[in-house]
């Protein structure tokens, strides 16, 4: 397994009980899991637990067999707002992780070449080719989140970690960029962990799909998804999935008043 938490337990200091209890949870190199429930639930917890920026209370929590001790490197990260520096072109942007995160910042200034090449081919993959000079406040809320994703895979990561990546944008620009990850994630397979309120995106993207109780958060339910990769949007109106988000919609509902 990729990655493995056994009966993961997580309190903050200070904080009565704990924010996470009893996770456990597994996935193959190359799978994509979402991770939905309802606000405050620990989502986001887990995903510091995952990159190694907490440590677990109790239980343990390893990825790509070795166990987390601290910050890993060869994840990669977005969240909702894209947090591009602003007095930095789109591509200076992306290439940010390459001029922090080692091998490759000691060899940043020898490899420039490269990386740029690199960085631009990730671009045009994501719809943003022509826009590596321009600034962050030159783009769409859309476009901003599509170099986001570009920094947070420009390092080659073997994980990457989603937070409520598309919840800010409009429904159209949504699953324009759900898209986008679908064809990033079946060319590169790395695994990804996505947390976010929208069933229908967990519906649409993932192959294992984690609900979560109201804090303390528990998954309460494992469900894998019958639809075969790669999805086509057309998918979205289709009965099976109709089905599979009411019933992921049900659960929610339990966990909200149970």
């Amino acid at each position: 397994m990729f990655v493995d938490f056994q009966n993961v337990f997580l309190a903050y200091g200070g904080a009565a009980g704990y924010a996470v209890e009893d996770i456990t949870l597994q996935a193959r190199p190359g799978e994509f899991i979402a991770i939905v429930g309802p606000s405050g639930c620990g989502k986001s917890t887990f995903m510091k637990l995952a990159t190694g920026l907490k440590a677990p209370t109790q239980g343990s929590v390893a990825i790509g067999g070795t166990p987390v001790t601290g910050p890993l490197k060869f994840v990669g990260m977005a969240f909702q707002a894209p947090t591009l520096l602003p007095w930095r072109t789109t591509l200076d942007n992306v290439l940010l992780p390459l001029e922090i995160v080692e091998p490759h910042r000691s060899r940043f200034r020898r490899n420039r070449d490269e990386y740029v090449e690199q960085a631009l081919r990730l671009l045009k993959q994501v719809g943003l080719d022509g826009y590596a000079d321009q600034y962050p406040w030159q783009l769409s809320g859309g476009m901003q989140q599509r170099a986001s994703i570009c920094r947070a895979l420009i390092h080659e990561p073997k994980m990457l970690l989603l937070d409520e990546p598309f919840g800010a944008l409009d429904a159209f620009t949504r699953e324009e960029l759900w898209c986008v990850l679908r064809d990033l994630w079946t060319e590169h397979r790395f695994n990804v962990i996505l947390v976010t309120h929208d069933l229908r995106e967990a519906a649409f993207l993932a192959d294992t799909i984690y609900v979560m109780s109201k804090r303390p958060g528990r998954i309460v339910v494992r469900k894998e998804n019958p639809m075969p990769q790669s999805r086509e949007l057309d998918v979205t109106y289709s009965e099976p999935f109709t089905e599979l988000v009411h019933e992921l919609r049900e659960h929610i509902g339990r966990v909200r008043h149970g």
